[in-house]
């Protein structure tokens, strides 16, 4: 779905539309990358911060579970943002935290996504020709295995930089947008 989103997100911009759907659509994708790909990573190194402070047997309370959150958001979020006291307790409202190292997924599917549409959009027919293959193998393949068949290489850095040149990308759009 993710990789859909981006298809029809980079159709309708190309389009002939007006500055101010232009500028939502703009806004909406900044909002996704926000969300999912900044987010997420910081909800997995939550989960990352805490399983490794049990193991060790430290003890894990309120406070050290707040610690930890308010630590996090203050690295992803820089020292620009003001965070309000009890946005650190929103560490116990969020469901995927009991299942144990799941938000990583997210942050990485969506780069898988944006890469692989990326590659799609300014490739040829050798580029739609891996991405069939890669639509044809199914379930048949390991995903690492099936994306890198369709040229995505989830073993390297790259496709997680291509997101953030593409975060980068619509944040610049946005600027020039509302001067």
């Amino acid at each position: 779905s993710t990789f859909n989103e981006a298809l029809l997100t980079r159709y309708l911009l190309a389009g002939n539309i007006s500055d101010d759907m232009r500028i939502y659509l703009i806004c909406r994708e900044i909002d996704n990358f926000r969300g999912t790909l900044y987010r997420q990573t910081m909800f997995a190194e939550f989960e990352r911060e805490v399983y490794a402070m049990a193991e060790k047997g430290e003890p894990l309370t309120v406070e050290t579970f707040k610690g930890v959150y308010k630590t996090l958001l203050g690295g992803y979020f820089g020292k620009g943002v003001l965070l309000d006291d009890t946005l650190c307790l929103e560490c116990f409202r969020i469901p995927h935290f009991y299942f144990s190292f799941y938000v990583y997924k997210y942050a990485t599917g969506m780069s898988a996504a944006y890469s692989l549409s990326e590659r799609l959009m300014e490739g040829g027919s050798r580029e739609l020709e891996d991405y069939l293959q890669f639509l044809k193998s199914g379930g048949s393949l390991y995903p690492l295995e099936a994306l890198k068949k369709a040229g995505v290489d989830m073993t390297t850095p790259r496709p997680i930089y291509k997101a953030l040149k593409n975060f980068t990308s619509l944040v610049d759009q946005l600027e020039v947008l509302t001067r």
